[in-house]
């Protein structure tokens, strides 16, 4: 027989700690003492939420269930109040609920909160603040994953586009290293084959040629020139004339500008010299492409403190939105590439300075640009557009997508609203980007149909 619940049980839990004696009374009477054995099942997913719940002893894990997987959410812990509280909207539960521990709970039915309304205004006011703490925390939890979840994407992206340049380097280096050690035998092999001091003034003017210079073939017209040098090579006792045709031509050089310092070189010559030269433009040729890839790091990491605006403070301060998207737009690069997706920049002349926090504007654009790139098909468009007029400056982010159904716009600006799948969105991304506008003193406006979907972001000049 289930042990009688007693007025001093519920003083356990603050929220009913300095209630009156009848107060006690009133919800004893009304309420029930419900004992569960540790790892027993308190709520499952989609059952109905009809009880208040104070858990006087042990406590309840939240699960999230996913394709039968648990995830831990939370926790409540004994004196907590959870369950329906009076005037929430709660009517099912989504996640399942176990004891921990041996666990006393006291459930209310909502259908005494008119009741309980009456017989204590002051229980149900302190109801109401734990139900709106509640709520504003799960907001604050949400908005967290939501920035967690944006910075998940960000990071996966700029990995990406970290890794080709830092593969570049490695592949650079290596080949570096071998053609560094290969020098000394191919010098030595060059002087003993005593060059006259004219044909050595003539290969060297070939080695510092400007490799950035070199003119652009298709791919048919890079393999036939490629058998044309190999050939001609081959002619000129180079064995391994096939070897060097890719790297001379990479330079520029062909047949043309190797004829006339071959003319110069004894026959014995010529191999140990065209073999130098390679080297030598192949090692010019590596180095810029360090260099370019070296910058490519450099620029990436400078987008990155653009973007976080890591190098000044979270203060409102001058700002260009043109430099916030085009950072924006960097470090999207990856999923941008990814749907070969076209974006045109129709931005206007000596836009002025508007007051803000660099970074939580860049949020706003990479809200708006994330939610762009996934409403594209491969090979979208996406068209960033500033104006100025009326002391505002207007921000516009449009795309040829599908478009927003009728039934969805009104209910975009909505917090937890989304049409995306579960785990793929929170539906507080654009509640962030529309309160980081206000915030600036802006609006963010909306408009769509199919073919076309505009987000106008308002915001004062200074």
């Amino acid at each position: 027989m289930p042990t009688a619940l007693t007025p001093a049980e519920l003083t356990v839990v603050p929220t009913f700690a300095d209630l009156p004696p009848e107060t006690l009374t009133w919800l004893v009477e009304h309420g029930e003492r419900r004992e569960y054995a540790s790892g027993d099942t308190i709520v499952q997913p989609g059952e109905a939420a009809e009880f208040m719940t104070a858990i006087l002893s042990g406590g309840l894990q939240f699960f999230a269930v996913n394709n039968g997987n648990r995830e831990p959410i939370f926790r409540i812990e004994a004196g907590q109040v959870s369950g329906v509280l009076p005037y929430s909207r709660l009517r099912t539960f989504k996640g399942l609920a176990l004891a921990v521990g041996p666990t006393v709970i006291y459930a209310l039915h909502r259908d005494k909160f008119p009741e309980l309304e009456q017989a204590s205004p002051e229980l149900v006011q302190r109801l109401v603040a734990l139900m709106s703490d509640r709520a504003r925390e799960e907001a604050r939890g949400q908005e967290r994953d939501e920035k967690l979840r944006a910075l998940g994407k960000l990071s996966a992206g700029l990995a990406h586009e970290l890794n080709n340049p830092a593969a570049a380097i490695a592949r650079a280096a290596e080949a570096l290293t071998q053609l560094v050690a290969a020098k000394p035998a191919q010098l030595r092999a060059l002087v003993a084959s005593c060059p006259t001091p004219e044909a050595l003034a003539a290969l060297t003017a070939l080695a510092t040629k400007d490799v950035t210079q070199a003119p652009k073939f298709t791919a048919l017209e890079c393999a036939d020139r490629e058998d044309e040098v190999s050939d001609w090579l081959e002619e000129q006792g180079v064995s391994d004339g096939y070897r060097l045709a890719s790297g001379l031509l990479e330079a520029g050089i062909g047949v043309e500008e190797l004829a006339p310092v071959s003319e110069k070189l004894p026959e014995t010559a010529r191999a140990a010299a065209f073999t130098w030269l390679e080297g030598q433009l192949t090692t010019l040729r590596l180095i810029r492409d360090l260099q370019e890839a070296s910058a490519r790091i450099s620029t990436l990491v400078n987008n990155v403190k653009t973007y976080s605006h890591m190098d000044r403070s979270a203060d409102y301060a001058p700002l260009d939105v043109q430099a916030g998207l085009e950072s924006t737009l960097n470090i999207l690069g990856y999923p941008l590439r990814q749907k070969n997706i076209r974006v045109i920049r129709d931005y206007a002349d000596g836009l002025p300075a508007v007051r803000g926090q660099v970074s939580s504007l860049n949020q706003v654009w990479t809200n708006l640009l994330d939610n762009a790139i996934d409403a594209l098909p491969p090979g979208g468009q996406i068209t960033l557009r500033t104006t100025f007029g009326g002391d505002f400056v207007r921000v516009f982010i449009l795309d040829n997508g599908p478009g927003i159904a009728p039934d969805v716009l009104p209910h975009i600006f909505e917090p937890f609203y989304t049409t995306k799948q579960a785990g793929e969105g929170t539906g507080l991304g654009l509640d962030i980007a529309q309160r980081i506008i206000r915030n600036h003193g802006g609006r963010l406006e909306v408009q769509s149909k199919p073919g076309h979907t505009e987000f106008c972001a308002w915001l004062p000049v200074e």
